[in-house]
């Protein structure tokens, strides 16, 4: 059996579980994307995969590292997904305590180097952060993270990750619906939004 991890912050936590009791499969998952991936992956390939959230709310890059070896390496994952870095945009915005691009570039490396030291055949997943400017985003929110996607991009190419295009999955899905329709504040997905990012998940890790 495959275990799967999800890490990152409110957008893929979604309301899941911290309990840390014992839950049936798929269970406490939060209401997202790895929710959405879990109850596709259980009901297609039943008894093949273990799926966990420690995704937590709130979470910039530096909060990552901190918990990294409890919250991931102790969990031997074989697949490990991570999204990670509109916090280290917003809390520097909201109360000046984001992380700078050149610290959250070579903190995320430091974390994926570790990694694949410790578990060198597990497979990553980068799913880049992503803003639409409204709601919550404020003016310089989406050239900051612009730099951030960037360097998810060319850490995925280092590290030999799968990379999950999140900005440009939401900006195309624009030609459908207004981006109300897709996140309700820019920042946090709607079901459609998590629907999004699950099927592009799904159909790049598993195929």
């Amino acid at each position: 059996m495959k275990t799967i991890l999800f890490q990152g912050d409110s957008i893929t936590d979604a309301g899941r579980d911290k309990t840390n009791e014992i839950l049936p499969p798929g269970a406490g998952l939060g209401a997202g994307y790895p929710m959405l991936v879990a109850a596709r992956l259980l009901c297609d390939y039943p008894g093949e995969y273990t799926i966990i959230n420690k995704a937590i709310s709130g979470n910039r890059v530096v909060d990552l590292y901190a918990r990294w070896k409890i919250d991931a390496l102790h969990i031997r994952p074989d697949i490990l997904s991570i999204m990670i870095g509109v916090n280290d945009t917003w809390h520097e915005f909201a109360r000046q305590n984001g992380v700078e691009v050149p610290r959250y570039e070579r903190i995320y490396h430091e974390l994926l180097e570790w990694t694949k030291a410790e578990l060198p055949n597990v497979k990553l997943v980068l799913m880049e952060p992503y803003v639409h400017p409204f709601g919550a985003v404020g003016d310089g929110w989406k050239e900051e993270i612009d730099q951030r996607r960037a360097i998810v991009r060319k850490l995925a190419d280092e590290f030999k990750a799968i990379f999950i295009p999140s900005q440009t999955l939401l900006d195309d899905a624009l030609a459908r619906a207004p981006q109300e329709h897709w996140t309700k504040d820019g920042v946090h997905p709607l079901l459609a939004g998590h629907q999004l990012f699950a099927d592009a998940w799904i159909k790049a890790v598993i195929g």
